[in-house]
């Protein structure tokens, strides 16, 4: 049978015990009723019920003499267990409400290197040992479209326009360069001039084709007159890096994320140096998501480092 069933749970009055409890920890019936402010009468009556409901004498009660009885020691001892446990109960539940549990979805566009990001996410999870995570990339125009169907808890992508239906802030502003792999005739030059970039072959980002947040990297690419079909279309970030590493054409890449592939060789950043496009990565949510406490406190997290980061600080541009 389980527990919540047994007949003596449902027939046993809780407070006859607390009553039981303070007779015996204050020595005798008098005490126990100045205690309670109530009268002997109603202490000896509640006694009186509580054995009956037991069916065992609890206390040896004679003038001038009380004890308790083998049963009311047995009772006493587990009593004052039970009612140690019940004190503790407000402070269990005050620490459960501090171990905050779930999972947190992320979905977001490829590569997204940002140490602000990184630092909050290596915080929580040290403050938040518990909480579990999965992150999935896919194009920023997936990214929106799965926000708006409530299928992740937050999403990082472009965004060329504000999303109705979505919240959003910038998580940070990167600027884009043009690069061309070892293989270029320019790479490793000095002093280039941007005529000497004018008709080169070019590999291209999806959204700057389709007019979508990456525009402004295409009106960098006709600035500068590289030809108007590109060789390589992607709308991935690595593969991009790959074509042009490869020598399909010159392409443009977050200038904060080619720094290293510059630094070790695979990658030469050319012409214009200065006046780059400037390109936000937006963080997003849907405002109609119910967030369970582990997505609730990691909102509030990055909310926060928005909030004491101004934007300058979040503003990413390499350092050659």
């Amino acid at each position: 049978m389980r527990t919540y069933k047994e007949r003596f749970l449902w027939r046993l009055d809780w407070n006859l015990l607390r009553t039981f409890t303070i007779v015996v920890e204050q020595g005798g019936i008098t005490r126990a009723a100045e205690f309670l402010n109530l009268s002997q009468p109603t202490i000896s009556s509640a006694l009186k019920r509580l054995e009956d409901t037991v069916e065992k004498r609890l206390l040896d009660r004679r003038p001038g003499h009380f004890a308790l009885t083998t049963a009311g020691e047995t009772l006493y001892r587990e009593s004052h267990l039970l009612f140690g446990a019940i004190s503790r109960l407000p402070s269990l539940m005050a620490t459960a409400e501090n171990v905050v549990t779930g999972h947190i979805s992320i979905i977001m566009t490829s590569h997204v290197v940002c140490p602000h990001f990184d630092a909050v996410l290596k915080e929580f999870n040290l403050n938040y040992p518990d909480i579990t995570y999965s992150i999935s990339v896919t194009d920023s125009a997936d990214v929106l479209n799965r926000m708006r169907q409530n299928q992740a808890t937050f999403g990082i992508c472009l965004l060329r326009e504000p999303e109705i239906s979505l919240d959003s802030f910038v998580l940070f502003r990167e600027f884009f360069g043009l690069f061309c792999g070892p293989d270029h005739p320019l790479f490793g030059k000095e002093n280039i001039k941007t005529e000497a970039i004018s008709g080169n072959k070019t590999v291209a980002f999806q959204t700057e084709i389709e007019n979508g947040p990456l525009y402004l990297v295409r009106q960098l690419r006709e600035r500068v007159h590289l030809q108007s079909e590109p060789k390589g279309i992607s709308a991935n970030l690595p593969e991009m890096r790959r074509m042009i590493v490869a020598g399909l054409g010159i392409g443009a890449l977050p200038v904060h994320v080619a720094q290293h592939d510059v630094e070790t060789g695979k990658l030469w950043p050319l012409p214009p140096y200065d006046d780059l496009p400037a390109i936000d990565i937006h963080m997003v949510s849907n405002p109609r998501r119910s967030l369970n406490p582990a997505e609730s406190a990691f909102l509030n997290n990055m909310r926060n480092m928005i909030r004491n980061t101004p934007l300058v600080e979040r503003t990413y541009k390499a350092q050659y």
